[in-house]
């Protein structure tokens, strides 16, 4: 087993990483002097799994409670039941054990248990002018300790999201305070994830990995991490489908860390090219209204239709994209040669290229258009309201 300590703008964690990793877990809760650890899981996890099994049998006493009901894409309802029951069960500590939707769902419920404001102020705001606006959420919040089964960019940020159930709008979230004290990368908990749920969390990751490595003025730490997590993310890839190797996944896991460290070594989260930041809104608002979609799918079936009608915006980012990737050719064609790549890459993990391979229905796409107009990672300025006609139009073409 490795162990690792990490301060990072401040926010000190520990990672702990290897075969039998979750050991450390009663000794990682004794370290932050917590008392009554409250689990937040997927039914999949405590039901088909002997994960949560383990956990019990090492925490002892100390494991006040288990929620296992959080629901994909983080269903509001669910994260205010686990809310209530880690209320009720007095936690002093929440352990967050599984991929994005649970991990940020731990988080809101830490944010949910502190602050007393109702939840529709704690949210970012999108005003009709301007532009979008997180509060400021100033009380203290309960230590958060994440156990990956799955890599996820999810893992150490401080923002986060939940999607409301009557509307299928997202409610965001960003508290630097529920950024976790420590992550675990075990190799059995990475092993339950299923290969597709792998397959879709490897594509998104590698996806974001290389669109990342269009970014004009980074300096050498952020362009460090960009190039290092690229490097793990693609040479993944050929590995993930063996479900009884778990370094793949630790790969993975390295390379969503490294895309994470970006912004504290002074890069933005996201690549700021059109391209990206349309796909990245596409992609959540997709998953929004279908919920049996994942990111992954997302990104596929959206990144080459963007590509090719946004490419062109942002010539220098595709230029070092390009050449960053091995693609020969003319600067005014990159974008297109790009997109050809990235999807020729998807369809070798059987993934679709095209929403109509989804089984999705077409009348739908508004609704999606919709949802992509407010997304705070994206377009925290607000600019794609301006571009709502051309943005309909690439959701249309990439059925």
């Amino acid at each position: 087993m490795y162990t690792y300590d990490f301060r990072v703008t401040g926010y000190p964690f520990r990672l702990y990483s290897g075969t039998d990793a979750l050991e450390k877990l009663p000794a990682e809760m004794a370290r932050n002097h917590a008392r009554r650890a409250f689990v937040v899981c997927g039914r999949t996890v405590s039901r088909r799994t002997p994960l949560i099994k383990r956990m019990r049998e090492l925490l002892g006493e100390r494991l006040a409670g288990v929620f296992d009901e959080i629901e994909k894409d983080t269903a509001r309802s669910s994260v205010v039941r686990a809310t209530e029951a880690a209320r009720s069960a007095r936690a002093d500590l929440v352990i967050g054990v599984g991929a994005g939707s649970v991990i940020q769902g731990a988080r809101i419920v830490t944010i949910l248990l502190a602050e007393k404001r109702p939840v529709e102020e704690l949210v970012t705001q999108y005003p009709e002018h301007g532009p979008a606006v997180s509060p400021k959420l100033l009380e203290p919040k309960l230590p958060i300790i994440n156990v990956l089964t799955a890599p996820t960019t999810a893992q150490n940020r401080a923002g986060s999201r939940m999607k409301d159930d009557a509307t299928a709008r997202g409610m965001e979230f960003f508290d630097p305070k529920t950024r976790p004290v420590a992550i675990f990368w075990d190799a059995d908990a990475l092993l339950t994830a299923p290969l597709p749920l792998i397959r879709t969390g490897a594509a998104t990751i590698w996806c974001r990995a290389a669109m990342n490595l269009g970014a004009i003025g980074d300096n050498p730490l952020v362009e460090g991490d960009r190039l290092q997590s690229y490097r793990l993310a693609a040479g993944a890839i050929p590995r993930i489908a063996d479900p009884a190797d778990p370094a793949p996944r630790f790969d993975l896991c390295a390379a969503t860390l490294l895309q994470n460290r970006e912004s504290d070594d002074g890069g933005q989260q996201f690549a700021r090219h059109w391209a990206m930041r349309a796909t990245y809104a596409f992609s959540t608002g997709l998953i929004s209204v279908y919920p049996q979609v994942g990111q992954g799918e997302g990104y596929s079936t959206l990144m080459g239709t963007t590509l090719r009608r946004l490419g062109h915006r942002d010539p220098e980012a595709m230029a070092r994209i390009a050449s960053a990737l091995g693609i020969d050719g003319a600067a005014a064609d990159a974008a297109s040669r790009i997109a050809d790549r990235m999807e020729a890459v998807f369809r070798s993990l059987g993934m679709p290229t095209r929403l109509s391979e989804l089984g999705i229905a077409r009348d739908g796409l508004p609704r999606v258009l919709e949802l992509s107009l407010t997304n705070f990672n994206a377009d925290p300025k607000r600019e794609f309201v301006r571009e709502r006609e051309l943005l309909g139009e690439i959701l249309q073409s990439a059925w």
